[in-house]
């Protein structure tokens, strides 16, 4: 006798049915995205239902975020590149790719009879020997800025071979690692401010020191400001003419009304007396400003800009020392920020605010190479890249499963052979013989070639993060023997 202990439209998937789902939708997102896999990776066009608008991109983040999904062994394929994305910023393709490769092996495995659990625990000794390997190959030179900053920008330079801008890798990868090495070993990319203008080439754009609020100077206001005193505000500076909303007002004749608008008037001005008192010399309010307000701070010479979004007021009272302020009765709790210059520049066909000679410099300028170069500046270990540490790792896992007794060491070799994977794809996607090539690969002329000299390396961190990542969704996989689905949530009749 049967009995229903779950919900009416709830489901249940058990044993192999289960597993199958699982590989079938881990395996599906990682076949999706592992074509994009390396410099020479072919593009997706990701194109919205709603709007219409198409994104053509092969950064294997964008197109993981971007897809709707209902088979959850797909969704931790997902997350765990959202996880790399955070941790160190790129190789969200890479984790996806060797995760979906492991459950592949694991696939043949449990066809072979081999229990999920003997092929966890083959994992597991697999990533050990893999970790180990790639720290005893990994270099460090800390100690040497010229080597360490040589370093970075071969880290900038592969990262960036697989994005857009590979063609002027060279010159975003100076730009990337003179920003972060500004930073003097923050990893708070809050600091590096991206302004992204239309018309130009990609190779005009440049680093530069200060702090650029994609806002305009008030008509009347002076363009230029030497030694600056800014307070910056989040305050109402738009009533200076009578608002009525919702409310009834009753006067005997317009005089009266015109009385309100007066003592609204005055208000007003005794708040920008308030606000000149501060003896500063610029006015930056998140906020509206109306022509009244705005033409007494420009009579006392305080250069005016309005409306200036959040996230700019958060960034410039970083950079100037200054707090943002809304009310104005105390001066002396007020702190002010304070810089050597500001003047409107231009870039492109916009005009914008440049703010120069701060207290605490905030340096600006591509986020992918941007995170792993801050993340490389605390981790300073570096490992060769083009399949060199992927076939590394596999070679110590051979050698390790030679120790392991059992069914264990061909869940030991599997690892191994899912590693050695990548390489292939590498060598696939740019259209070689992947049967001729393993590691060390020169994507330019398609042979073997020192990485070394070329200068392929790689971000110590990234490459752990990567096998640790993937290697722990896979055994989260593999071990799922039941799928429960919940009752979908009716929805009440208007």
């Amino acid at each position: 006798m049967s009995m229903q202990i779950f919900g009416n439209e709830a489901t249940e998937e058990k044993a192999e049915n289960a597993r199958l789902a699982s590989f079938v939708g881990a395996l599906a997102i990682g076949d999706l995205v592992k074509s994009t896999l390396g410099p020479k990776g072919m593009n997706k066009i990701l194109q919205s239902t709603s709007t219409g608008d198409i994104n053509v991109t092969n950064d294997g983040s964008t197109i993981l975020k971007s897809i709707q999904l209902d088979n959850a062994a797909a969704k931790i394929l997902v997350n765990i590149s959202k996880v790399q994305d955070d941790e160190v910023g790129d190789g969200t393709t890479s984790v996806c790719v060797l995760a979906a490769e492991l459950l592949r092996e694991a696939e043949k495995l449990i066809a072979m009879r081999i229990h999920p659990q003997t092929i966890v625990e083959g994992y597991r000794i697999a990533s050990a020997a893999a970790l180990e390997a790639l720290q005893n190959a990994a270099v460090d030179h800390a100690s040497d800025p010229t080597q360490f900053r040589q370093d970075l920008f071969n880290i900038a330079r592969t990262t960036l071979s697989s994005k857009v801008l590979s063609q002027d890798k060279d010159y975003f990868a100076n730009l990337a690692v003179e920003a972060v090495l500004r930073l003097k070993g923050s990893t708070d990319l809050e600091h590096i401010q991206i302004i992204k203008k239309v018309g130009g080439k990609l190779t005009d754009s440049y680093l530069d020191e200060g702090f650029i609020l994609d806002k305009t100077i008030a008509v009347n206001s002076p363009k230029r400001m030497e030694n600056a005193k800014i307070l910056i505000a989040n305050t109402s500076m738009d009533t200076d003419k009578i608002k009525v909303f919702g409310a009834r007002l009753k006067v005997d004749s317009t005089g009266k009304l015109a009385e309100l608008e007066r003592a609204e008037r005055e208000k007003m001005k005794a708040k920008v007396e308030d606000i000149a008192a501060h003896g500063i010399n610029c006015f930056v309010n998140r906020q509206l400003i109306y022509n009244y307000p705005e033409s007494i701070l420009t009579e006392k010479g305080i250069m005016v800009i309005e409306h200036a979004d959040f996230e700019g007021v958060e960034r410039l009272s970083l950079v100037t020392g200054g707090e943002i302020a809304s009310t104005f009765d105390r001066p002396d709790l007020v702190k002010l920020g304070r810089c050597d210059l500001i003047e409107e520049i231009i870039i492109g066909e916009d005009k914008l605010i440049k703010f120069s000679g701060m207290v605490d410099e905030a340096e600006r300028s591509l986020h992918d190479a941007l995170s792993v170069l801050s993340q490389t500046v605390k981790e300073t270990r570096v490992v060769l890249g083009g399949g060199c540490s992927e076939m590394l790792m596999s070679c110590a896992i051979d050698e390790a499963s030679r120790k392991v007794k059992g069914k264990k060491a061909i869940a030991v070799q599997s690892f191994a052979h899912a590693l050695r994977q990548i390489p292939t794809i590498l060598a696939d996607n740019a259209g070689y013989d992947s049967s001729d090539l393993d590691a060390g690969l020169d994507m330019t002329e398609g042979t073997i070639a020192s990485m070394k000299k070329l200068g392929v390396t790689e971000s110590y961190k990234l490459k752990r993060q990567v096998v640790l990542s993937a290697s722990e969704a896979a055994e989260m996989i593999i071990r799922v023997d039941d799928i429960l689905r919940a009752t979908p949530r009716k929805r009440e009749a208007v």
